[in-house]
């Protein structure tokens, strides 16, 4: 049964809407989940201080979240710190925060760890936004690449070493590729981004990509390196022949690589990141309320675009007091509401969740419990 709810519930995401991607931010509103899914409240009573830490990629999103909640709560406010997924996962598990925004979900011995700050029930993993994440470039006037998974991954592994390669070339016939040195640019940071991005290189070209799936990059791949979303972008910016992986909503005016699935190239977009969404299914083992899912990387499903990331909201299921159950509760109902994910997508550009994915969060912020 939870398999079939959760997939019914990823199947859904809103195809409607731009890409989104931002970071998650806190304090909220009382909630009243209508029949219509909207979970912002019209009052609220909730005050205090929110504190959270994590994904860089959700900034964007996470202060359009904080302007839109400190509105409606204005006796609350919220700090979120942009230090990388890693950096908020660490800092939750610790007790030094009080959630965290995650481009991955908790792994099965951090969920274990949790509970020596949730309690007995650990974490839980709630789906903030959904966004792909782009191969970005910098090579003037070219804007636009075709690849296959194979090519992009001997790209960052670094056997690939000029744009004019012949195995990039057969991909793009017409397009003048220079003959440009390609210097690959990877977070310093431990990143949620970059254990999408390799684990998408690790299922779809397992032959060339023999690195472990990880947040944190190879070290004996030679590139340049730069911290958080913002740094590979302006790194890769300021190299002329750079190449990079990031978080859709940011990339600029850079170039991005459409990518090879079954016999197409599929660009990305919120139609295409939905797509791959819809074959993703639950973790096994987990909670019904826990939210976490695993991604088909190597999929052949037309049009699905797979290096797709989801975005997590890290809270605990029970909090020492009920001031800051009711602070986290009210947060996170606000950021999976429809005004919430509406004001990150004029922010970010994500694409919102569906009200049924929004259904099944709602029941899982609404569990979280105090202590005493």
């Amino acid at each position: 049964m939870k398999a079939l709810r959760f997939y019914r519930s990823a199947a859904l995401i809103s195809v409607a809407a731009l890409a989104l991607t931002a970071c998650g931010s806190d304090n909220a509103t009382q909630t009243d989940a209508g029949a219509e899914g909207n979970t912002a409240a019209a009052a609220s009573s909730v005050s205090g201080t929110l504190t959270g830490i994590g994904a860089s990629s959700q900034k964007a999103a996470m202060e359009a979240w904080k302007v839109g909640f400190e509105e409606l709560n204005p006796e609350s406010k919220v700090q979120y710190s942009p230090d990388g997924s890693g950096a908020g996962r660490k800092a939750f598990l610790s007790g030094g925060a009080q959630f965290a925004g995650s481009d991955a979900y908790l792994k099965d011995e951090e969920m274990e760890a949790a509970k020596e700050v949730c309690g007995p029930d650990g974490a839980l993993n709630i789906p903030a936004y959904i966004s792909p994440i782009a191969v970005a470039f910098n090579l003037g006037d070219v804007k636009e690449l075709n690849l296959d998974a194979a090519t992009i991954a001997k790209i960052f592994t670094g056997e690939i070493k000029k744009w004019n390669d012949p195995a990039i070339a057969a991909q793009n016939e017409g397009t003048e590729l220079p003959d440009t040195t390609i210097t690959v640019v990877h977070r310093s940071d431990e990143s949620g981004t970059t254990e999408n991005f390799v684990d998408y290189l690790s299922a779809a070209a397992p032959k060339t990509w023999t690195y472990e799936v990880s947040g944190d990059w190879p070290t004996d791949i030679q590139s340049e390196n730069a911290k958080g979303t913002s740094g590979v972008i302006s790194t890769t910016t300021a190299t002329d022949g750079a190449i990079t992986y990031a978080d859709a909503s940011a990339v600029g005016n850079l170039g991005q690589v459409k990518v090879k699935v079954g016999e197409e190239y599929v660009a990305l977009n919120s139609e295409a990141a939905a797509k791959a969404v819809e074959v993703a299914t639950p973790v096994e083992g987990r909670s019904d309320l826990d939210m976490s899912l695993d991604l088909k990387r190597d999929t052949t499903e037309s049009g699905a675009y797979p290096i797709v990331l989801i975005s997590y909201h890290l809270y605990c299921t029970q909090y020492e007091d009920q001031s800051t159950v009711d602070l986290v509760k009210a947060f996170g109902s606000y950021v999976i509401s429809e005004e919430g994910q509406a004001d990150a997508a004029d922010s970010a550009g994500n694409a919102p969740i569906s009200d049924s994915l929004r259904e099944d969060a709602q029941k899982a912020i609404d569990s979280i419990k105090a202590s005493s």
